[in-house]
This record gives C-alpha cells, structure tokens and sequence, in this order.
C-alpha cells in the first residue's frame, strides 16, 4: 500500500509539475483511472473502509466517551467548589411581565402583519 501511495503522490506531482501538454496529461489521468478501477486497488480501498467501519470508529467512539466522561467527572467536582457570591448572584425568582404590544391576530393582515393566500382567512368569514 506504501508503494502503491508513492506511486500515485508521483503521478500527482509529475501532472502538477510537467509543462508535457495537455495529451500527456490526459495519457496520465487515464492511467491512473485505470489503476483505481484496478481490482487490487479496489479490495484495498474496500479493506481500508471495512477497517474504518469496524475498527476505526469504535475505537475512535470509545475515546471520545472516554474523554467526555473524564470531562463530566471534572465539572461536577469543580462545579462543588463554587462558592456563592451574593452581590453578584441573580435572583431565580420568576417575574411576570407584562407584554408591551397587545395584538388582535384578526387584526393583524390590516396591521402590515400575516396574510393568508387566495384571500383565506385564519378560520372566520372577513
């Protein structure tokens, strides 16, 4: 596989790099479209994704919930050491509020607001 990724690193550059021509460039593309269809290449390519399906991901996904575990553990023992201060806090309490604009919504198409199509209505006769 090493071999095969030198190969095709050589072929990119020489492509990149040669002033041959477009004809060479297309003799290059072509024969390197024959090496990807290639059936070693491809039960290389179909090992490599079978390995990133079933190896790669679990390991990557048990590092990651690792890592986000650890995580946890060190906010809630952090979040303990959190001492109050009471010129800073906020108040929980819930205030009501009341609302600045009062709308009609059977007004709201003579405001500049919601229209229906076809000259609907939002369920009465207007």
């Amino acid at each position: 596989m090493a071999k095969f990724s030198f190969l095709l690193g050589a072929a990119a550059g020489y492509v990149l790099g040669a002033r041959a021509g477009r004809q060479r460039y297309e003799q290059i593309k072509s024969g390197a479209q024959q090496i990807w269809r290639s059936q070693p290449v491809q039960s290389q390519v179909a090992q490599a994704k079978h390995n990133a399906r079933h190896k790669a991901a679990p390991a990557a996904l048990d590092a990651v919930s690792s890592a986000a575990a650890v995580a946890g553990d060190r906010m809630r023992q952090g979040a303990g050491k959190i001492k109050g201060d009471a010129e800073r806090d906020v108040s929980s309490q819930t205030v009501e509020v009341e609302p600045d604009v009062v709308s009609d919504p059977e007004k709201w198409a003579s405001e500049g607001g919601a229209t229906y199509p076809l000259g609907e209505t939002n369920g009465t006769s207007g």
